[in-house]
């Protein structure tokens, strides 16, 4: 993907137009950060994308967006340190932004 077809971001990597998101700016956005998309990690974002569509809203917090995951996937895949391993950092705020949604609120 050349620059030029990247959708705009603001500061932090954020889409600034959730709508502009591919399956390849997630590509783009996860290889920023060293990280190559598996089908764990395609099973969160998409999870994440559903989310978004439901509540108009990213997940406000790490701690419910583990909450969150671990409700939908059970205990194997909500919880930190799996999360952690996927998307390194704060979790919610990696996911997130290679799921092309907003930042979340509350995420440092």
């Amino acid at each position: 993907m050349t620059d030029s077809a990247m959708p705009q971001r603001n500061n932090e990597g954020f889409l600034e137009d959730a709508s502009a998101w591919t399956p390849e700016v997630a590509r783009v956005i996860a290889g920023e950060s060293d990280i190559e998309l598996t089908d764990n990690h395609w099973e969160i974002i998409d999870f994440l994308r559903d989310f978004y569509r439901e509540h108009e809203m990213s997940p406000p917090s790490n701690r419910l967006f583990v909450k969150a995951v671990k409700e939908h996937f059970g205990e194997e895949k909500g919880n930190s340190i799996y999360l952690m391993q996927l998307f390194p950092g704060t979790p919610a705020k990696t996911a997130c932004r290679i799921a092309g949604m907003p930042r979340p609120t509350n995420c440092l």
